[in-house]
């Protein structure tokens, strides 16, 4: 059988339990996303139970399917990191060895510095912090002012927050890109975002139009190896902005987690060989940051109830792959990431049902699975599971 296209999905931060290294990064032993939503009564999601997610290695709550349809597995994190970008990198083939830059205490007098020479403006805040909370502490100053809000988080980013009136978007995404120009060596952080806000205070609120400037993986990812082979790479959600474009041959851009879905639901209906790479960012940035038991659970059924659809649209030839980037355990302390193991489930015709992948050592098994599919050579610290799994 040939395979002609996979429908890779993100749900970002949907963690599935704590790393045996948890303790490094922070991390309680018992942080676990899945475990946390499952306490709640706004969670339903029947097509991921019957695809196998309550089988995966490890999971101890939920019920399990007697006859799963997808095979699936537990996957580690083998990068030192727990943020979008290195996870994203790996599931697309590179570990890194090296933790990004993060900032607990804030940037150096150095960097402010250069960052106010370069943007002609003042600088303000300089600590991590919540993105909803700093435009209501320094948003008023920074109207009254034009002093730009740089802020980070316990993720590797700088962030540049601006109220649209006072700072036009386009110049906003101007400054970001020369950030990502200072922010280089030592300094290299995964991402510069840009942060517009809009509203009277104290009734601010961010827009959506935020923009991450990301560092350029270090290396070839398998998007790179499938776009230079002719495949389409069709990137969806912010897939493009954690990759800087690279080995993307389309970008669509959404508005939420259910505008991602209906996004991926008509890319069905689009005939190309090649990788969908679906990124659902709300989980993370509205739910789990904000540590948001209920809300994540009903974006959980949400995305199901989607998925739903998705399924019997799929069409021959057709490769399905869910997974996560990291955690973010809505009731774990404080606000961060939390490094957790991430679920892996593979499914489509031709592809054997109920195949228990156990725990395996990588994210980039994803990558290497994807260049079997796709008969394109790549080369990955990742062991590919695919003929594991293909009938």
């Amino acid at each position: 059988m040939i395979f002609k296209r996979i429908f890779l999905i993100v749900l970002d931060s949907f963690g599935i339990g704590a790393e045996p290294d948890a303790n490094e990064f922070g991390d309680a032993d018992t942080v676990n996303t899945l475990k946390s939503v499952t306490t709640s009564d706004k969670l339903n999601i029947p097509n991921m139970k019957r695809l196998g997610l309550f089988n995966i290695d490890g999971v101890e709550d939920g019920e399990k399917e007697p006859n799963p349809d997808a095979s699936f597995a537990r996957l580690q994190e083998a990068s030192k990191g727990k943020d979008t970008t290195i996870g994203h990198w790996e599931i697309a083939g590179i570990v890194s060895d090296t933790p990004l830059p993060t900032y607990p205490e804030g940037f150096p007098k150095d960097v402010i510095e250069k960052l106010e020479a370069t943007f002609g403006r003042k600088v303000i805040c300089n600590k991590p912090y919540s993105g909803t909370q700093v435009i209501q502490d320094y948003g008023k100053e920074h109207m009254e002012t034009g002093a730009l809000i740089v802020y980070t988080s316990a993720d590797s980013v700088l962030q540049i927050a601006a109220h649209e009136a006072v700072v036009p978007v386009e110049q906003l995404y101007e400054y970001c890109k020369e950030a990502r120009k200072i922010m280089s060596g030592e300094h290299s952080v995964g991402r510069i975002i840009a942060r517009p806000f809009i509203g009277e205070f104290p009734n601010f609120e961010r827009t959506p139009r935020r923009h991450d400037y990301s560092m350029e993986p270090p290396g070839d990812t398998i998007l790179d190896l499938l776009k230079v082979a002719g495949n389409s790479v069709v990137s969806i959600g912010k897939i493009n902005d954690i990759f800087a474009g690279r080995g993307i041959s389309r970008h669509v851009a959404i508005t939420s987690n259910e505008d991602g879905m209906e996004k991926a639901i008509a890319e069905l209906d689009r005939n190309y060989y090649g990788l969908c790479f679906v990124n659902l960012v709300d989980f993370d940035m509205k739910y789990g940051h904000r540590r948001d038991v209920d809300g994540y659970a009903a974006a959980l059924t949400r995305f199901d109830e989607q998925l739903g659809e998705f399924l019997p649209k799929m069409k021959r030839g057709d490769v399905l792959i869910i997974t996560a980037d990291h955690g973010c355990d809505p009731r774990g302390a404080g606000t961060d990431h939390t490094r957790e193991y991430v679920p892996m489930m593979i499914y489509g015709e031709g592809i054997k049902k109920g195949v228990d992948l156990g725990t395996r050592h990588s994210f980039a098994d994803i990558a290497a699975t994807v260049s079997k599919i796709m008969r394109i050579p790549y080369a990955t610290k990742g062991q590919s599971f695919w003929n594991e799994v293909k009938e």
